[in-house]
């Protein structure tokens, strides 16, 4: 008998014809050809407390000369499509994966589309046994890079395996590849700058670069060079470790040339006062070949720092960048030295892939900030002297005078947003200097009396010159670790430190340069589902946020909150709109190098005001004003909408009339299919039942949200269709289940309704087995047109 390919479906399809050619064309099944790939995780979205995923990014097919080098991806449709319908999905697929090769194909034939094609043909139909072999495609992908023969080695090395299933994401194995690819080729140009958002795995990044390098043998002595103690820490203990004995970490300035990967902080190769004594002069200038720069924005991009002198010696090397936020001022370029970036991944595109957290953003604004100081005729500060006459404004306070009323305030808002979402949630208050991270610590502490008490570790002073805090660093950064939750900073913790459960940052420092802006924002930016980090919230005394209106930053936040004082903000992750924090920071972009060794100087801003220490006052009322929300939408800008008019414009923009969208819910054959596409535009239905009721379905929240019909509970549906007797046609038993089936809508909703498994859960399935059940309907066909049929009836009215 013939087979009706019309009938198959798109996996039958793939399974039947475009495998089994893909094979015959010489594709290993085990190793070249990957099917139902998802390369992005699906973009978080916020409501509130609320958040949910959007769908994945999935291609049907990506193609592999080796493991983690794709070069062709496939798009499949079944047989009721044309051979190029998928194509202009496929090509946008290939264009995030930087895939050159794409097809289509309905099981008839392949549509080639030729992305190295320059003139002539760039799209062919292929007959299925036509497909190009895996040597074909490489060599035309070696030609369109400029590979030759004699690189391929090296750019063919594999990749390490550690035997996991963990291999890198999409954005990571572009930046490795392209990396690897300019290094073979020598084209004359030794530096490469790698650009890539906090949290997105620069380590790892760099280490596949470095040992695929190492093991092909094109470069054998490699420097990795980091600014904190911190940095070098976590990569010793992370993949680095598998370099086992072929690495060493330079300590004390103690140099062993026996290692072929070595590990150092610049400050310990260095010597500020006596360049004679510099650590890294015991190496020859020739004896690296690789050197990696980690976080190279903070020093290699000054001409006269150490780092150049560092980078100057070892000029014969190639020379990586890697940073999350490249420096760009009249005095400082890090494209002046790296070049061009190789490779950008943004925070926006992380974000949109999933791949990093969505941040809210509350805004508090207070009186003395945003209208300034000015004392009394006469006022004395706490030593009794008079306080100068001037104005004082948002970038004096806590730097040049304190007001120990703000501090308080601040102390008493933190801790009144953690009361509401969580008080053992991991936060990190930055400060303008050590004397004012000190000073939040007590005021922190006074205002968690309670918590402090069980354990005085709840808050902790983390800055550069305090041993105990540092000593803390990495007990705050573990998820698996309670305590330390409120770290109280200076400048230590806003690059280096990977905190994944972070989810509060605040912002109590005056902070003007969009580099260090970036850094803070990316402690906050990592996901850890297994411990409910989803999202973090940004909360921001001092208008930095405002920074977010910058061109020059790429990731908008989720919600804008502007808080008054009287207004209890416990609550704001409960709320619906979106929160953003605004408050402004101005202050130099300083570096702060720490480290744990005798060699390297702490440079964490002092507590003086000229040659004066810092004026302290209180007596002064200190308030907040202002209120605001907003919200991030599908375009990334921040719109002021309540969460019904937003929910109103989304959906009206798929469907622009309530007939259109009754039409579609009821041809639909499944109904989660269509409540998941709305949630996928960033209608979140947990949220709205929230505030409108839990009683009422997804019909009928859209409906009276968007079509302003007036909305009936799922009882009242239930109970509509039960005084039709609509279902008398049926025998006893089926009467019984459908009465049964309507009581489940009523309670749990029409999903549970929709799921075939139903009949097997209670109280269904007190009434019979499931194959009982399904005969009672007269089979199969027959039940799934009952439930077909008793939807309708649900939604006959509106």
């Amino acid at each position: 008998m013939k087979m009706n390919k019309k009938a198959l479906s798109e996996r039958d399809i793939c399974t039947k014809f475009i495998t089994p050619h893909l094979v015959s064309a010489g594709w290993d099944l085990n190793t070249q050809i990957r099917e139902e790939v998802g390369f992005t995780d699906g973009r978080i979205y916020v409501r509130g407390k609320l958040h949910t995923r959007g769908a994945q990014k999935r291609a049907d097919y990506i193609l592999y000369y080796k493991p983690n080098i794709p070069i062709a991806v496939i798009e499949a449709k079944d047989n009721n499509h044309t051979v190029n319908a998928g194509i202009q999905q496929a090509l946008g697929y290939a264009d995030t994966l930087e895939i050159p090769f794409v097809f289509s194909s309905n099981g008839d034939a392949f549509l080639f589309h030729d992305k190295t094609v320059k003139s002539g043909t760039i799209e062919t139909e292929l007959p299925l046994n036509a497909f190009p072999s895996p040597e074909e495609l490489w060599e035309k992908y070696k030609t369109f890079k400029g590979i030759s023969d004699d690189v391929e080695p090296i750019v063919a090395q594999d990749y390490y395996s550690d035997g996991t299933d963990r291999s890198p994401r999409y954005y990571q194995q572009i930046a490795i590849n392209r990396t690897i690819e300019a290094i073979a080729r020598n084209e004359g140009d030794n530096r490469h700058l790698l650009v890539m958002a906090t949290g997105t795995g620069k380590t790892y990044t760099a280490f596949q670069i470095i040992y695929r390098l190492w093991k092909s043998g094109r470069k054998k002595r490699i420097l990795f060079l980091a600014d904190r103690t911190a940095l070098i820490d976590q990569t010793i203990r992370g993949d680095f470790r598998h370099f086992k004995e072929a690495v060493t970490v330079i300590k004390n300035k103690q140099i062993d040339t026996a290692y072929n990967i070595y590990l150092a902080l610049y400050q310990g190769l260095s010597d500020n006062k006596n360049s004679d004594s510099d650590a890294y002069k015991q190496f020859s200038p020739e004896f690296f070949d690789l050197v990696v720069v980690d976080e190279c924005h903070r020093g290699s991009a000054r001409e006269d720092s150490k780092w150049r002198e560092i980078l100057d010696y070892f000029k014969s090397a190639t020379h990586i960048g890697m940073t999350a936020t490249p420096k760009e001022t009249k005095e400082i370029s890090s494209s002046e030295y790296f070049g061009d970036p190789l490779y950008t991944y943004s925070l926006k595109q992380g974000i949109d892939d999933g791949f990093l957290a969505p941040y809210k953003v509350v805004k508090v604004t207070l009186d003395v900030d945003a209208e300034g100081w000015r004392p009394p005729k006469g006022f004395l500060d706490k030593e009794g002297n008079p306080v100068e006459d001037r104005i004082y404004n948002r970038t004096d306070f806590d730097k040049h005078i304190v007001i120990e009323e703000r501090r308080k305030l601040v102390a008493a808002k933190i801790t009144e947003f953690l009361k509401g979402s969580g008080r053992f949630s991991k936060t990190i208050v930055f400060c303008v200097d050590i004397e004012h991270a000190e000073g939040m610590r007590t005021e922190m502490a006074n205002a968690n009396t309670d918590l402090v008490a069980i354990n005085s570790k709840y808050v902790m002073q983390i800055t550069g010159d305090n041993l105990e805090g540092k000593r803390h660093l990495d007990a705050f950064t573990n998820p698996s670790e309670i305590y330390p939750v409120v770290a109280t900073t200076s400048k230590l913790m806003t690059t280096g430190v990977d905190a994944q459960t972070c989810k509060l940052i605040v912002l109590d420092s005056n902070i003007g340069s969009m580099t260090e802006f970036k850094q803070i924002i990316g402690r906050g930016t990592r996901i850890n589902e297994d411990f409910d980090k989803h999202y973090f919230t940004i909360m921001d005394f001092r208008n930095v946020t405002a920074l977010f209106a910058d061109k020059a930053f790429d990731g908008d936040p989720v919600r804008v909150k502007e808080a008054r004082q009287d207004d209890d903000i416990s609550g704001a992750e409960d709320e619906t709109e979106e929160e953003t924090i605004f408050d402004e920071l101005t202050g130099e972009d300083l570096t702060f190098p720490e480290a744990e060794t005798p060699d390297i100087t702490i440079e964490e801003e002092l507590p003086t005001f000229g040659t004066r220490r810092k004026v302290k006052v209180n007596g002064v009322e200190v308030l907040i004003i202002k209120e605001r929300v907003q919200y991030m939408g599908e375009d990334g800008r921040i719109i002021t909408e309540s969460l019904r008019d937003y929910t109103r414009k989304s959906v009206r923009t798929a469907y622009a009339s309530l007939d259109t969208f009754l039409s579609s819910w009821r041809n639909a054959a499944k109904k989660r299919a269509l409540v998941e596409e709305l949630e996928q535009h960033g209608v979140i239905f947990a949220a709205l039942q929230e505030e409108i009721g839990s009683a009422f379905d997804p019909f009928d929240l859209i409906c009276h949200i968007a079509y302003e019909q007036k909305p009936l509970t799922r009882k009242e549906r239930a109970d509509n269709v039960k005084k039709r007797d609509y279902f008398t046609k049926y025998g006893e038993l089926a009467r019984k289940v459908i009465d049964a089936l309507l009581n489940k809508y009523a309670d749990d909703g029409l999903l549970d309704l929709e799921n075939p498994a139903i009949i097997t859960l209670d109280p269904i399935k007190q009434l019979g087995t499931a194959p009982e059940i399904i005969r009672a309907f007269g089979g199969k066909p027959a039940y799934d047109a009952a439930i077909h049929e008793l939807t309708d009836e649900l939604y006959n009215a509106v």
